[in-house]
């Protein structure tokens, strides 16, 4: 798959370079970087990617444009034209990153401005940059062969040389790492029979690249006849999205109904790039459904029980009645007269 880098700032203000846009004719996978953006200069790529460098330079120079692409250890100066719409590209194919080395890559494009011709260019026959506005030309330092500088210095040198106050050239430039193609997978976890969830996974491959993606049991192998062949997993093909800090993202949906309880093998591999991760996760059965006692509303309903009152009557209080005192002499009456009586008696028997 391809990414398309679109140069960062452009170097001096009313610039007729204006890289601002990739061309609505490039496959809809792209990655599209704004000139001055911060993911211009953080953009990576696995080697086996093509890089495109698209943009407008107004003015239609007639001898197109020079692009500087400057690495580890490398560099390449190409001549593009500029279409009659004053658009461009410039291509790095697949064949080319797979055999750049893994690092930072910076891409300068330089345009000829008022006088129609690079004033800064490079001798393929001795190595050197040179300046054509000094005297017949001045080599200023050596970009490749013997002697050259280290890439970091060798782009800043140039730039330096091409926004110089006796160059009317300007430029712009975009950069991107290239690094060797991964895929990764994110921690699973455990799942039971009849789950749905989904696989997920980060990449340096490019938005849109496919990616190979398949879960087996782990002990699944090859049966006899007489044995059963069921299968247990899913296998499909899932395309890289855009994601964030430079990594890419992928993503599968799992489907567990028909999974049985085991061990499971997760492989994600690349179509076409030399790509391929893989991790592990286990498929539990679920847990048994236990009896659901219906939550129902209880209404306490107030049953008036009888009471049965006991009615007792109490008499009232009789008051006692206190007898009237005997009188002494009365009473001693009484007593002397039974006495005689009883003595009479005696006599007459």
């Amino acid at each position: 798959m391809k990414y398309y880098l679109l140069p960062d700032n452009i170097a001096t203000a009313g610039l007729v370079l204006i890289l601002c846009f990739a061309m609505l004719a490039l496959p809809v996978s792209a990655l599209t970087l704004t000139p001055g953006s911060s993911g211009s200069s953080s953009s990576t790529i696995s080697k086996g990617d093509p890089v495109y460098i698209t943009g407008i330079a107004t003015g239609h120079p007639s001898n197109g444009l020079q692009v500087w692409l400057i690495g580890n250890n490398m560099a390449k100066v190409s001549t593009i034209s500029v279409n009659s719409d004053n658009s461009y590209k410039y291509e790095i194919t697949s064949a080319e990153t797979q055999n750049l080395a893994s690092g930072q890559y910076l891409v300068i494009i330089q345009h000829p401005m008022m006088n129609g011709q690079f004033d800064i260019t490079y001798s393929p026959s001795t190595g050197q940059v040179i300046n054509r506005q000094l005297g017949s030309g001045t080599s200023i330092f050596q970009l490749t062969s013997a002697g050259s500088l280290q890439s970091s210095n060798a782009a800043s040198t140039l730039m330096s040389a091409i926004n110089s106050q006796n160059i009317d050239d300007t430029f712009a430039t975009a950069s991107f790492y290239i690094s060797p193609p991964d895929a990764f997978i994110n921690p699973i976890g455990e799942h039971a029979v009849g789950d749905k969830f989904t696989i997920t996974g980060s990449t340096n491959l490019a938005v849109g690249d496919n990616l190979q993606v398949d879960v087996y049991s782990s002990s699944f192998s090859p049966t006899t006849k007489s044995q059963s062949g069921e299968y247990s997993g899913a296998s499909g093909v899932v395309q890289v999205k855009a994601g964030s800090n430079g990594r890419n993202q992928w993503s599968f949906d799992i489907d567990a109904t028909s999974f049985k309880p085991d061990e499971y093998i997760v492989t994600v591999e690349g179509i076409i790039q030399e790509v391929k991760g893989s991790t592990t996760f286990t498929i539990v059965q679920p847990l048994p459904a236990t009896t659901q006692i219906p939550e129902t509303t209880a209404t306490l309903q107030q049953e008036t029980v009888p009471v049965t009152v006991l009615q007792t009557t109490i008499p009232a209080e009789v008051p006692t009645t206190q007898k009237s005192p005997v009188p002494v002499g009365i009473g001693a009456g009484s007593l002397v007269a039974a006495l005689v009586l009883l003595n009479r008696k005696r006599e007459t028997a």
